[in-house]
């Protein structure tokens, strides 16, 4: 992830949604206090924050190498833990952001029940999660995934955690049929993670097609299938 995720296609697209849905989703040009739970090697945080000065940080991660990498590769205070226990306060954030990652625990409920309670009333959560688990293949092995989920699965998990949803749909449309060819019919022969960066012109096919996405997903739109399911949810003003 260090080494492909400033130019991969699929992290350049994913980071690009999300500071999408914050930037609509929280106040204008106020402070906020943010969150990247499972920051992974800190890609995220290093391609949103220098276009917000006034958006603080956060980052947690499992891995205590992903913690280092992170550490060293974004400006955010960065902690080693668990997103089933997080080492944050009741209502501390603004928002709370986390990509891939209730995929690899064994209870994805308790992650959202921590995003909850870590969220200020108000607060905002964005999830993206891998979808369908027909889809299920040597990537997913590769890279220690427990789940897949269709959208309303996720979307109904996401309510019983007591959040309200903004925005619940899938991603990742137009590259869906390659990612099914890829995946299940024509695998490769020596089968490890598809996160890599590829050619120059196949790169710039995928930003070409994410960028479409982005635009009507922007828009309010909604997309019917892929490979990816976005959520964007709300912790209710009177929470307590």
């Amino acid at each position: 992830m260090a080494d492909v995720e400033d130019a991969m296609w699929y992290y350049r697209a994913v980071h690009a949604l999300v500071a999408d849905c914050l930037e609509r989703k929280l106040p204008k040009d106020a402070a906020a206090e943010l969150l990247d739970a499972g920051c992974g090697s800190g890609g995220l945080i290093r391609r949103i924050s220098g276009n917000h000065s006034r958006w603080r940080w956060r980052g947690v991660d499992f891995s205590p190498l992903a913690c280092a990498l992170a550490r060293q590769r974004c400006p955010a205070e960065i902690s080693e833990g668990s997103i089933t226990a997080l080492p944050y306060r009741d209502n501390q954030f603004d928002a709370i952001v986390s990509i891939d990652v209730l995929s690899h625990i064994e209870k994805p409920r308790d992650g959202l029940s921590e995003f909850y309670r870590c969220l200020r009333p108000g607060g905002i959560v964005v999830i993206n999660v891998p979808a369908y688990r027909w889809l299920w293949s040597y990537h997913d092995v590769a890279v220690q995934g427990e789940w897949r989920f269709n959208r309303r699965e996720m979307t109904v998990l996401t309510q019983r955690a007591g959040f309200t949803i903004l925005q619940s749909t899938y991603r990742n449309m137009l590259p869906f049929p390659l990612v099914v060819l890829r995946r299940k019919l024509f695998p490769p022969s020596d089968p490890t993670s598809d996160v890599r960066l590829y050619p120059g012109p196949i790169e710039a096919g995928f930003n070409a097609l994410m960028a479409i996405e982005h635009a009507w997903l922007h828009r309010g739109g909604s997309l019917p299938f892929g490979s990816s399911v976005l959520i964007v949810a709300k912790k209710n003003q009177t929470a307590l």
